[in-house]
């Protein structure tokens, strides 16, 4: 056996250790009913609410719950809080306005979170960014009123209103299994720098975006798309400065009537350089143009081009392999950029993500599985927590070039049910971001950071009614969720 296809093998074996679930054949590690036999753990932590992952979703979520006089803590393996937006420097945030651009749809923390940055000049706010234009990558589908960012003041914005609100948040710590009473967590067990501790909670969210949490409780997953067998590909952004934006600006709108669609491929800003590139076989990347997107300040762009096949976000190997690629993509872009692009002879990397962004990995089984036609036909079921138009965004799927981009045929937003953040078997648990409750196609669509933001403010709030309550956040009162949420100025109808 070779060392990979040793250390998948190990891997699996020691994801089956770890699960919460028929462990029989792991004697004296732990069956979901007792105590890990570990005995190093300590019983470090008691708190009301514990938010797994500490990105756009997660630290919604807790300062959600913390502002209902919450007890709340987040528990994020990085240095900071943001996940792919600012570890990631995953940018811009998609759209949060209608179909129409007419109407602000996703509101509450998000837009607190946006004011903030503009008060430090560090994002532009959505309402001044029109679809077709620098910002937007000239892209028209699906990007009207994007929201530019500095992930550098997002980071201290998050910062801030974590400690306002009162959360307390561990940092460089990773969860690694639950421990479960019944249908119940009770605790998870965790490293951190100390080693093997746990943290005791009446609620848990999982907001890792790759369900881990749920999936180690024995929460059914799909993985995935099924019919295909596949993931969307993932990307390593990387924003760069020092570019002449105006030389820029200037080739790609002098060639704007040249952007086109072909067999699933989409052909857009700078294919026409990308095509030479590829003459001169000095292109690799599985792109036929490049998604650059102006930032805040005049001379920078985040670059959304690179493209990592086949990428598990469950295996640490195959992330590590996707890294390594992503940085050797982000090298060749750069030398495209000096060789091909006006503007950019003298571009330098600002800076490329601390980890790869990923598109897809689990989709949680919950009480209601949002579907791709309760979004294009605009279904909003009565125990809606989010209105959104962001449209479905898949790729890879029609081959390794393709982009499906498919917006909403009805209404002008569509609603994620409550029922979406509820995972089957576990009582006290609830999902926000990503890992939801949906198809694969359908969580092509909410993936994105406002609506995985309005899922977070959402899994708090109903959080903070169980703990309030003293019931699960099954036996919440939706109506009273719903009218909570309306007072914190999340749109609902």
């Amino acid at each position: 056996m070779d060392r990979r296809n040793f250390l998948k093998t190990s891997g699996v074996t020691a994801a089956a250790c770890l699960a919460a679930t028929s462990l029989n054949s792991c004697s004296g590690i732990l069956d979901g009913t007792k105590d890990i036999s570990i005995k190093d753990v300590k019983d470090s932590y008691k708190t009301q609410l514990v938010v797994v992952g500490g990105g756009p979703a997660g630290v919604c979520a807790a300062i959600a719950a913390a502002r209902k006089g919450v007890k709340a803590m987040i528990l994020e393996q990085g240095g900071c809080l943001g996940g792919m937006a600012t570890r990631g420097l995953v940018a811009p945030f998609m759209t949060c306005y209608d179909t129409e651009g007419e109407q602000q749809i996703i509101r509450g923390l998000f837009e607190e979170v946006v004011q903030r940055m503009v008060q430090l000049g560090g994002a532009i706010h959505p309402r001044d960014v029109r679809a077709g234009s620098p910002f937007t990558a000239w892209i028209t589908q699906g990007h009207d009123h994007v929201t530019p960012f500095d992930a550098e003041v997002l980071k201290y914005v998050l910062d801030r209103m974590v400690i306002e609100a009162g959360v307390k948040v561990l940092f460089h710590a990773s969860f690694v299994k639950p421990v479960l009473r019944g249908s119940k967590i009770s605790k998870i067990i965790i490293l951190t720098r100390s080693g093997l501790e746990s943290i005791a909670a009446d609620i848990f969210v999982d907001a890792t975006g790759d369900g881990d949490l749920a999936f180690r409780s024995g929460v059914p997953c799909e993985y995935g798309n099924p019919e295909t067998g596949r993931v969307q590909p993932a990307t390593l952004f990387f924003h760069i400065n020092k570019v002449d934006s105006d030389k820029l600006i200037k080739d790609v709108e002098d060639h704007l009537d040249t952007f086109h669609k072909k067999d699933g491929v989409s052909y857009r800003a700078l294919h026409w350089h990308v095509a030479e590139a590829e003459a001169a076989g000095e292109w690799s990347i599985a792109r036929k143009s490049v998604n650059i997107y102006r930032g805040v300040k005049p001379d920078e762009w985040a670059v959304n081009c690179t493209r990592i096949k086949n990428v598990d976000a469950t295996n640490s190997e195959s992330l590590t392999d996707a890294e390594f690629e992503g940085r050797r993509q982000v090298n060749e872009l750069m030398n495209f950029f000096h060789k091909y692009v006006p503007g950019c002879e003298d571009a330098t990397i600002k800076g490329s993500g601390a980890t790869v962004g990923i598109r897809e990995s689990r989709h949680i089984k919950g009480d209601y599985v949002l579907d791709v036609d309760d979004l294009l036909n605009g279904v909003v079921p009565e125990d809606s927590i989010l209105l959104a138009s962001n449209s479905v965004d898949v790729h890879g799927r029609g081959g390794d070039y393709s982009t499906e981009y498919i917006t909403v045929k009805n209404g002008r937003w569509y609603g994620v049910p409550y029922r979406c953040l509820l995972p089957q078997g576990v009582d006290n648990l609830l999902i926000a971001g990503r890992s939801l409750s949906a198809t694969s196609d359908a969580a092509g669509a909410v993936r994105v950071m406002p609506p995985c933001m309005a899922m977070g403010q959402a899994a708090g709030t109903a959080a903070a009614l169980a703990i309030k309550g003293g019931c699960g956040p099954r036996d919440v009162d939706v109506a009273q969720l719903i009218q909570d949420l309306k007072s914190q100025d999340v749109f609902l109808v």
